[in-house]
């Protein structure tokens, strides 16, 4: 068997015995989360959250989203002439994570590491952040993009054939050998998955955390 044959085959091979070991369940494209009782339920999305500390609160939550992207902006909830400002925080696009990627967390279940495998997505997170009684209220945001390319990576056909499927692109004068030229990306909505997960982990960091007592002063 030729080497540029076997390469493709063991690749599938290792994403079905994935797949097989990480179950079924993972291909769900929704994620929910357990409550107390132990029920699967969905995290709302805007999330309300109670706030003593407002500076401990925004570090957690730019903290939660550096785990997942890498932030490209931040403004902090402010107060200007007593008027509390909504807060937000922007990341960069981030290529999604494939099957040989474990350790990155912005694919969630086997779907999105396939997607994220065979395809070329990026997806962007927003988030914002609004004062409210006591508390915030957390709007979170996770668009989903596929790459618009000129033709197929391993395409026999060339750029140079006149092809009538498709709307008019500008010919430009760019090096074909370097690979399938980028038209722009298409939307793919929201990824509710990754949204669901990333509230979770936010859901955990400030209703689960368990104060740490401090020692007595002498």
């Amino acid at each position: 068997m030729q080497p540029k044959y076997l390469l493709p085959k063991l690749m599938i091979a290792i994403v079905v015995c994935c797949a097989m070991l990480c179950g079924c369940s993972l291909f769900s494209r929704r994620y929910a989360g357990p409550d107390q009782n132990g029920l699967a339920v969905a995290m709302p999305n805007p999330m309300v959250i109670p706030v003593s500390d407002v500076d401990f609160a925004w570090l957690q939550l730019v903290d939660m989203v550096d785990d997942y992207f890498e932030i490209a902006s931040e403004q902090q909830v402010r107060e200007i002439g007593g008027v509390l400002m909504d807060g937000r925080i922007a990341t960069r696009p981030l290529t999604g994570a494939t099957c040989i990627e474990p350790l990155r967390r912005d694919a969630v279940g086997v779907y999105e590491r396939l997607h994220g495998t065979f395809q070329s997505v990026r997806r962007t997170a927003h988030m914002r952040v609004m004062p409210v009684a006591n508390g915030f209220q957390i709007q979170l945001e996770v668009l989903k993009e596929l790459e618009d390319v000129s033709q197929p990576e391993y395409s026999t056909v060339t750029s140079s054939v006149r092809r009538h499927d498709g709307s008019l692109v500008a010919i430009q004068d760019v090096d074909r050998e370097l690979g399938p030229g980028t038209l722009g990306w298409i939307s793919l909505g929201r990824d509710e998955a990754l949204e669901q997960e990333m509230l979770r982990n936010l859901h955990a960091r400030l209703f689960n955390a368990e104060l740490v007592p401090q020692p007595a002063i002498q």
